[in-house]
């Protein structure tokens, strides 16, 4: 190609990302209005819904060009009732990501549960407890939700975070005779209160791996009084093997002890890599050995939901840091292609310009269709991080 055509093409390809619709997730409050204002959508890209899926469509492929995804990525099939995934899933939504509420409230029926990051417990120094986060519930959005997903019967189980918790905190709640039941029965009547279908627990990753029997006891208390109202009990496990193939935060010991009580474990098995050790956000081998290690058993994956990232990683000569729907295909509209690796099962891409050179590792149709079929081989469900990040045509394989 000549020097003229390669700047021409480069370009073009700028300028057609600048006036995409953006409607993509950002990870900050504070990019809702660049994204607010830059709504208006360009008629000579393809945007959702139209009649075909992404596989009618042919873009399930190990070599898809940067400017189909650019092109294509916001169209997605009109038949957003049609699930293609036969066991659980759950998607999380956040408040600072206002796309995330918009793709719940369209694909509904694609999901069983969706878990808005809303809530944190509290503990007050008399040891009593209270629900934070209370302000950012939408009532209407969590109607609407429920309307339009009918089909599926989705299930609103928000997230509910230890958060600013000390080793103080937890040290009297582990030992003290009556502090477990006050926390459980502020938690139950929280979620009865705002007529929610259960709970998101995320606590295990913050003790590090450390007081694992007092956990344990915990998570058997909060499951049964769950369980007695008649509410989804969902806890978020660290994987068990980090990106070295060592033991991580949780063990098949610890599964076993605390199954009976849960009924769905979210599984974070993404965040593989990172600026100190850069590469694919979840190897596909890596996501298979996580899911053996807790239990090789099949028959006990139905509980199992394995994290699945909508959202990639960019990686400098000096660091890196997550990568989300808009800033991916701006930075796309500069590679001359996208590299598929065999082995982690991901796509990447490089590009060089003033910023230096950067190395991004984005999800794709394929890498998606791939961990799928994993799911589904493992006898698992999934767990989504977060809606708001992707990109509006993955939603067409689930």
């Amino acid at each position: 190609m000549l020097p003229l055509q390669k700047k021409t093409l480069s370009l073009f390809l700028t300028i057609i990302v600048l006036i995409i619709p953006l409607t993509f997730g950002t990870i900050t409050p504070s990019d809702k209005k660049a994204k607010d204002k830059d709504a208006s959508a360009s008629p000579s890209f393809k945007k959702g819904p139209i009649a075909e899926n992404v596989v009618e469509r042919g873009l399930v492929t190990k070599s898809p060009s940067p400017l189909d995804i650019i092109y294509e990525s916001s169209a997605y099939c009109k038949k957003t009732a049609e699930r293609n995934v036969t066991r659980p899933v759950l998607g999380y939504v956040t408040p600072w990501n206002n796309h995330g509420y918009d793709v719940a409230k369209t694909f509904a029926n694609k999901f069983t549960m969706i878990s808005p990051v809303w809530l944190q417990v509290k503990r007050k120094p008399a040891g009593t407890y209270y629900m934070a986060g209370t302000h950012d519930i939408d009532h209407e959005w969590v109607r609407e939700v429920r309307k339009r997903g009918k089909k599926s019967g989705v299930k609103i189980v928000p997230r509910v975070l230890f958060d600013g918790w000390t080793s103080d905190d937890f040290y009297a709640l582990f030992t003290s005779g009556t502090e477990p039941k006050e926390l459980t029965k502020t938690l139950v009547t929280s979620l009865k209160a705002y007529k929610f279908d259960g709970v998101t627990l995320e606590v295990w990753s913050q003790l590090g791996g450390q007081a694992k029997p007092a956990l344990q006891k915990l998570v058997k208390l909060l499951g049964e009084a769950l369980n007695k109202a008649g509410l989804i009990f969902i806890l978020v496990i660290p994987p068990p093997l980090t990106n070295q193939g060592k033991p991580g935060m949780i063990e098949h010991e610890d599964l076993k002890a605390v199954y009976s009580h849960v009924d769905y474990f979210s599984i974070m098995t993404y965040d593989y890599s990172s600026p100190e050790r850069p590469g694919a956000n979840s190897p596909i081998k890596w996501i298979q050995k996580c899911i053996e290690t807790l239990t090789p058993a099949k028959s006990d994956r139905e509980k199992f939901l394995i994290g699945l990232n909508f959202y990639g990683y960019q990686y400098t000569s000096t660091g890196g840091h997550p990568i989300f729907g808009n800033e991916y295909l701006e930075t796309l509209s500069k590679a001359k292609t996208i590299d598929w690796s065999e082995d982690v099962e991901e796509h990447f891409f490089e590009v060089k310009d003033k910023e230096g050179k950067r190395t991004i590792f984005y999800p794709t149709l394929m890498s998606i269709k791939r961990r799928l079929k994993l799911a589904e081989d493992l006898g698992c469900g999934l767990a989504i991080w977060e809606l708001g990040q992707g990109l509006d045509y993955f939603y067409d394989l689930l």
